[in-house]
Order: C-alpha cells, then structure tokens, then sequence
C-alpha cells in the first residue's frame, strides 16, 4: 500500500455536523492583532444574547436590572466609544513624542546633567521641568518613547522639590502665627498644630539618611536645616503662649477680675512649653525664661 494511501486512511473521520467546519486562519496572516477591547465587546454582545434568551423565562429576572430591550445596545455602544476614545487617545500621545520631540530631548539634556545643592536653584529648575512635561497627554506613556530618559533623576527632582515646598509650608505657617486672645484658643490650635507635624517630622528625622542617600545619588544634595529652623519657630511660638497666659494672668490680678481659669490656663502654657522642649530638643533663652515664670506663677498660686 502506497503511504499516501495509508495516511488517509488513518485519518479519523470528522465529527458528525463539523464535515465543513471552516479551518482556522493560517500563522502566516501576521497583520492581524489581538484588541484589548474586544472581551468587552463580546461579554456586551454575549450579555444582550442571553438577556434576550432569559427574558422569556418569567422566573428569573433579568441580570443587572437592565431593561427589557435596551439594556444591551446601550452596552454594545459603550464598547464601541470606548475603542474609539482609547485609539484617539494613543494618537494623541503619538502626535505628543514628535510635536514635544525637541522639548522632552532639550529636559532630557538638562535633567542628566542637573546638580546642586541649592534649595532655590532646585525649586526654580523643578518649576522648568514641570512647564515642560505638563504639556503632554500622558508622561508615562510619552517620555518611554525617549531612549535612557533620566526618569529616576526626575523622581528624586520631584521628591526634592515636594520636600522642600512641605518643609517651608511648615515653617512659613509657624512664622506667621497669629498670637491673639484669648490664650485657651491659641494653646487649642498651637497644640493640634504640634501633633499634626510631630508624626510627619519624626518621621522624616528616622528617614533623613535614607533620603540624603538617595539624592545624592542623582547629585542632589539636600539641606536639612530647615528641620532646625522649624524647631525654632515652634520653640517662639510656645514662648508667645506663655507669654500671653501671663499677660492674661496679669490683667485679671490687676483688674481684680476673678478668673478661676486663669490659673488653669498657665498649667497648660507650661505643659505645651514642656511639650515643645522635648520636641525640639531644648529651649533658647527666652523660653528658658518664660517657662520658669510661668512655673513660678503655678507655685504661687497653690
């Protein structure tokens, strides 16, 4: 028997209802892609079948709380927008990496070879960088069609930038503290105000290292004297509390006005005082001062 012969006739038969069931399509039609987005389609289209089948099934209601009829060409045109959003969409950064082609190189360039070790420098080159990559529909997706772009040198701009911006927020609301009557008020508010930033700068005190690692490597050097301004302040703005629950204090002794709070008032100047020393770590001289009147003033009157 010839082998021809004998390969057919050791081919099965076809199932029964498949004799014409069509054949794939071949390896070789490589122009066609798989779509992102045709699962969705086809779970819409798949949903209005069965909808379409179960409706007639009075016992079971239909899924979702879809209506009867539209519930699945609302579906199946959701779809479609979608597509089409999404591929206009990536047209859109397509058009992004060569209208900012010339931009995104010239950031490049800069971001490589940026080093310094000057908050304002850094803050104002930051500033640059951002008007820059703001401008494109999706930074992610634009900036990896630019070979060896220094995105890890732009996370530590970035991170840099955040800090110091933090940092002197924190700073500038302690030096413009408004110090008004009546103290209860001023010691409520002072007091938030410390446990709101002791978490984030205890924090950043156990991570500094790590964090001056980090930008180094990218020759950014950062200055954490702020931290130690920040502890002034704090220290000036316990100072003028106290300051205030004695110059309360003072006012009602003089005016014979009978305050029982009063006295109340300076135990609690003199815990935030306290308070404070501990969170900075010390006292200038005139917090010095004004926490051992204030200290004085609570013995005198018990």
């Amino acid at each position: 028997m010839e082998g021809v012969d004998h390969k057919r006739a050791a081919a099965p038969p076809p199932p029964p209802g498949l004799a014409f069931r069509p054949k794939k399509p071949s390896a070789a039609a490589t122009k066609l892609k798989r779509s992102s987005h045709m699962s969705n389609l086809y779970t819409s289209v798949k949903g209005k079948v069965e909808g379409s089948s179960k409706s007639s099934r009075p016992e079971r209601k239909p899924r979702f709380g879809a209506a009867a009829g539209g519930g699945g060409k609302q579906g199946i045109a959701d779809a479609l927008a979608e597509i089409s959003k999404r591929s206009v969409y990536f047209q859109q950064i397509e058009e992004d990496v060569k209208n900012y082609a010339g931009a995104v190189k010239e950031v490049k360039i800069a971001i490589s070879s940026f080093k310094t070790s000057d908050k304002a420098e850094l803050i104002k080159f930051n500033k640059y960088v951002e008007s820059h990559l703001e401008k494109l529909t999706d930074e992610n997706q634009v900036l990896v069609r630019f070979e060896d772009f220094p995105h890890k040198k732009l996370e530590a701009l970035r991170m840099a930038a955040a800090l110091y911006t933090k940092l002197d927020t924190i700073a500038n609301t302690l030096k413009n503290w408004p110090i008004v009557s009546p103290v209860a008020q001023l010691l409520d508010k002072a007091d938030q105000y410390l446990s709101k930033i002791k978490l984030q700068l205890d924090a950043l005190e156990r991570t500094k290292d790590e964090y001056t690692k980090e930008l180094l490597s990218q020759n950014i050097t950062f200055d954490f004297a702020v931290l130690t301004r920040i502890k002034e302040l704090m220290v000036d703005l316990s100072s003028n509390c106290m300051d205030l629950a004695l110059k309360e204090k003072r006012e009602n002794r003089d005016g014979k006005k009978k305050n029982n709070g009063s006295a109340k008032m300076l135990w609690r100047a003199f815990q935030f005082g306290f308070r404070v020393y501990k969170f900075a770590g010390g006292h200038d001289d005139r917090a010095d001062k004004l926490i051992r009147e204030v200290a004085q003033e609570i013995e005198t009157e018990n």
